[in-house]
Formats: C-alpha cells, structure tokens, sequence
C-alpha cells in the first residue's frame, strides 16, 4: 500500500515538516511553522495528515549524544502523544542526533537563494533529513 509519511523537527520556536513521496523513497521538506501551543500545533499535523493523507506520523527525537532521552526528548514525546490522540495513524520516533548539522551541510551546498530562505527553511530540511533517515533505515529487502 502506497502511503506518505510526514516528519517533524520539533523545536521550541519552530516546527519543521516533511514529507515522503507516496513509495516512501524520497523525503523532500514542506513547511516551517511557527510554534503557538502544543494544542494547536498538534491540530495542524493532524490537518497535514488529512491533506496528504499520510500513513504514519516521524517525529525527530533529541537524544543526547550518550544516547538517553533528556528533558527536550521528553517535551517532544509529550507532544507526539497530543498528535497520536487527534489522528488515527501511528507516530514512530526517529533518533535526530546531528539532523540539524546534516541541514545545515545540505542547504550550504545549495546555496542558490539568498540566506535568509535558507534559515526559514533549515528546520523543514532538518525534518526531511530526520524523515530521510527514517525510510532508508525501514527500507524494505530487495529479493534481489
């Protein structure tokens, strides 16, 4: 079954979104939205996810480099929870340790706008990096 999935960068100021081509191959970003309230941030993904009708919520999860879930992993599983209770699709979490340096590389070597698209845009690359990762790791075998 075809579906697309959207990915999150979470942040305090902004959200990034991303979202899958329908064969799940490509991540490419969508939008950056400023954050107003876990309430209604949350009712626009679930908005995104009726647009797209997508599959699955990925939501970037900020471990630290030791690996443990710290206090900003533990507001973004607080805000997971408030999409997985307005939607009906499930909301996986993908480690997003150097996501946001991964960004940054990536919109350096693109360098064909002026700078201040790239910094409006860096979160919603981030979220396509974190939801990038996210397919490629769940990629299914080739029976090759």
């Amino acid at each position: 079954m075809l579906e697309r999935i959207i990915g999150l960068d979470v942040g305090d100021k902004w959200l990034g979104v991303a979202l899958s081509d329908p064969m799940g191959i490509i991540a490419r970003p969508l939008v950056v939205l400023e954050r107003r309230d876990e309430v209604s941030d949350a009712e626009t993904v679930a908005k995104l996810v009726n647009e797209y009708r997508a599959g699955k919520v990925v939501i970037g999860l900020p471990r630290l480099l030791t690996g443990h879930i710290g206090s900003q992993a533990e507001h973004v599983q607080h805000f997971a929870g408030r999409i997985a209770s307005m939607t009906d699709v499930p909301v996986l979490f993908q480690d997003e340790r150097f996501s946001t340096a991964d960004a940054q590389e990536i919109m350096k070597a693109n360098r064909k706008k002026k700078k201040t698209f790239f910094k409006e845009r860096d979160d919603a690359v981030a979220a396509a990096v974190i939801l990038q990762d996210f397919l490629d790791e769940n990629r299914p075998a080739s029976g090759v």
